[in-house]
């Protein structure tokens, strides 16, 4: 799975060959990301149905901490509406933002593309097959499926993001000579037309659990709970991890991968290594979530607009800020239209679709 190397001046719409501001992640960046992930967090747990006083909801999580009494001023059904309804429905929203956008970023810096993106490379996709397979084969004929996901879904959500990326790859990268950045998103739409005609065929084998796959396809945090919070973080953790501990090692595959090699990089391992975490990621934010794509083209283009082109910012600048981008994302899909509730995938399709056009023209002038 090695990509040619980018000559310079190539017409291959490769990401920058090197940064063009200083690779440091300074703080005053990681200061306001933490600063967006808290007003986005207490945003979103103090608007809904239910106003609530911000301060009084930001006591009110003060009161979690071990040993620590503060008087909020809420009443003990606001207090529950936070603590029991609200919170787990945020953390859900920040893990899965998080995810999406850190993944979104690797898959940008792996594959030398501005335009890739978990939902438009298929990853999203492959995640919902293998999703939509475990939900079938416990649809049961008389009582419909069970609320709630396995166990099992975020690991056949992975084996299916897997596939899907290996395949679009296959397609659009290594078996022809034009790299365009739009060759490898075609091969993308093409590999998630094969997998959404196979999960359209379980579908109609499966009929009973046609509204339940698709009010989780359209991509979803209203049923989310702390057993999804619990199903999504040991893998948000393993894809953290690997994902930044590998993160200047994009900076340097941007350069090529024969300069990489000649700087004591092995590319092929690097590549396989970000590829399978970055799935893995994408697929456990999936199983919990459903398809909520342009994340990550929003997040990590707009760090990278604003705070440098390297890796080592854009990648836990893109986890911070993709995480409240989410959270506020998923307000507005509960409140623009309440008492009715929009999938929170449509709200990041209109905001995402315009700017996946600016990128693509913004890309192809490049070329």
């Amino acid at each position: 799975m090695t990509p040619r190397p980018a000559p310079s001046g190539a017409r291959t719409g490769a990401a920058p060959a090197a940064p063009s501001r200083p690779g440091r992640l300074r703080a005053r960046w990681v200061l306001l990301g933490c600063a967006a992930v808290l007003v986005a967090a207490v945003t979103g747990l103090s608007l809904g149905p239910v106003s609530l006083p911000p301060g009084g909801v930001a006591a009110e999580l003060l009161n979690l901490l071990p040993n620590v009494h503060v008087d909020s001023g809420l009443s003990a059904r606001e207090a529950a509406i936070v603590t029991e309804l609200r919170l787990p429905r945020v953390v859900l929203g920040l893990l899965v933002g998080a995810m999406l956008a850190l993944a979104g970023g690797c898959y940008q810096g792996v594959f030398r593309n501005p335009l890739a993106d978990p939902y438009l490379l298929g990853v999203a996709a492959g995640a919902g097959l293998g999703v939509t397979m475990v939900i079938t084969s416990r649809a049961d004929p008389v009582g419909g499926v069970t609320a709630g996901l396995p166990l099992t879904a975020p690991v056949a959500a992975f084996a299916g993001a897997l596939g899907a990326v290996v395949l679009t790859y296959v397609l659009g990268v290594a078996g022809g000579r034009d790299r365009s950045p739009a060759t490898l998103i075609l091969a993308g739409v093409a590999v998630s037309a094969f997998l959404a005609a196979g999960q359209t065929y379980l579908l109609q084998r499966n009929a009973d659990a046609i509204q339940e796959v698709y009010s989780w396809l359209l991509g979803r945090l209203a049923t989310g709970g702390w057993h999804d919070v619990l199903v999504l973080l040991p893998y948000a953790i393993v894809t953290a991890v690997v994902v930044l501990a590998h993160r200047r090692e994009l900076d340097v595959l941007s350069v090529g991968d024969a300069e990489a090699a000649s700087l004591g990089l092995h590319p092929q391992r690097s590549r396989y290594v970000l590829i399978a975490a970055a799935s893995l990621g994408t697929a456990a934010a999936v199983s919990v979530s459903g398809l909520i794509g342009f994340v990550g083209v929003i997040v990590p283009h707009t760090v990278r607009l604003l705070a440098g082109s390297s890796y080592r910012v854009i990648l836990p600048l893109s986890m911070l800020f993709g995480a409240a981008f989410l959270t506020l994302t998923d307000l507005v899909a509960r409140t623009v239209a309440a008492p009715a509730e929009i999938p929170i995938g449509v709200v990041t399709a209109f905001i995402g679709a315009p700017f996946f056009v600016l990128v693509l023209r913004s890309a192809g002038r490049t070329e």
